[in-house]
């Protein structure tokens, strides 16, 4: 049995349904003084994926002296590298280019809306994934922009989203990306970035350390993935790079409390490395996907000063890939891979 279309008339295409984008981060404090530092801190510090024993000695410790006590030293911390013309962290800024940066890159596909948000702090995640559904988005991809996994990133991203979800009636569909760890994009982008950084300096370092954010050892040894992941990005970097354990050395930096954290440490690395002799380093983070205080300030600020002291002449902190070509090389493959069959 045939079908006649009237003349003059043609079939009806399908609509595309409206696609969300949301690239996440982790967060910043709204202002750079004690009181942004500590609703800030307050957020971070309250949710069980970050600090696992939300029991009653943890809340007294947080709410007692941790909050009285570390958001005045922080805030001094953010003044440091605070973006004063716009009034924000460059964390904030460098999320926002890479938004907007990605909307350029997939603006061909005009069905797709590209939007950011910050677990802790603004923009909210809840705030971001309203504003896409009141565009229409009825399908969302969720990129957590962590290149490693762990149960205190990009788990507590889903944690909120799905939380977001939970109370609505007409939910949007959900895609989370992976982590891309040893994506070969990724691993290229950091050796070219490192490669073209290096070739600026004035000096050649002897070691390059790579140095990610640092998780207690407890949450390793209840199953959290993040070390051999860390360890694998280390790896490729090492083969395409072609340097040794020697001259590319894995360590973790920003420990908290009292607990056994991940090791070798940062801090302690770089200043043992000067005290055996070692003049010139560079410091690389291929944890972070945008730079922030822990790459601004305790990198390049704070391990800088601990080297020098140690006897150290030369150190640099290579930038992250943030809104760079090769970075936003890597966010735009793995959106569109992640998008495939809704574009």
């Amino acid at each position: 049995m045939s079908v006649v279309v009237p003349i003059g008339k043609a079939a009806a295409e399908p609509r595309a349904e409206r696609v969300g984008v949301l690239l996440v981060n982790l967060g910043t404090p709204d202002s750079a003084d004690a009181k942004g530092v500590r609703v800030y801190l307050k957020e971070f510090l309250s949710d069980p994926r970050v600090i696992e024993n939300q029991g009653l000695f943890w809340k007294l410790a947080l709410n007692g002296i941790i909050l009285n006590t570390r958001p005045r030293r922080k805030a001094r911390d953010y003044l440091k590298i605070w973006n004063t013309e716009k009034n924000e962290s460059p964390l904030k800024t460098i999320t926002r280019a890479q938004s907007e940066k990605l909307g350029m890159a997939i603006s061909d596909h005009d069905h797709v809306v590209v939007d950011w948000a910050m677990r802790y702090g603004n923009p909210s995640i809840r705030s971001r994934i309203d504003a896409l559904t009141a565009q229409g988005c009825e399908r969302l991809l969720v990129v957590p922009l962590y290149p490693q996994y762990s149960a205190a990133t990009s788990a507590t991203v889903c944690d909120e989203v799905f939380r977001v979800l939970a109370g609505m009636r007409a939910q949007p569909t959900l895609r989370v990306t992976p982590p891309y760890y040893d994506d070969p994009d990724y691993i290229e982008a950091l050796a070219a970035s490192i490669e073209t950084h290096l070739a600026t300096l004035p000096f050649q370092p002897e070691i390059i350390v790579a140095s990610f954010h640092g998780m207690p050892q407890a949450y390793i040894d209840k199953g959290d993935p993040y070390q051999a992941q860390c360890i694998a990005t280390t790896d490729a970097l090492r083969k395409r790079m072609g340097l040794d354990d020697k001259k590319l050395l894995l360590t973790f930096q920003s420990r908290f409390g009292f607990d056994a954290w991940l090791q070798p440490y940062t801090d302690k690395t770089i200043e043992q490395l000067a005290k055996d002799g070692v003049r010139r380093i560079a410091v690389v983070t291929p944890g972070f996907s945008a730079d922030c205080l822990e790459t601004l300030e305790e990198i390049a600020q704070e391990n800088a000063e601990i080297f020098a002291h140690a006897g150290g002449e030369a150190f640099a902190a290579i930038p992250c890939l943030n809104d760079s070509d090769g970075g936003m090389d890597v966010i735009r493959q793995l959106v569109l891979r992640e998008l495939q069959g809704w574009i």
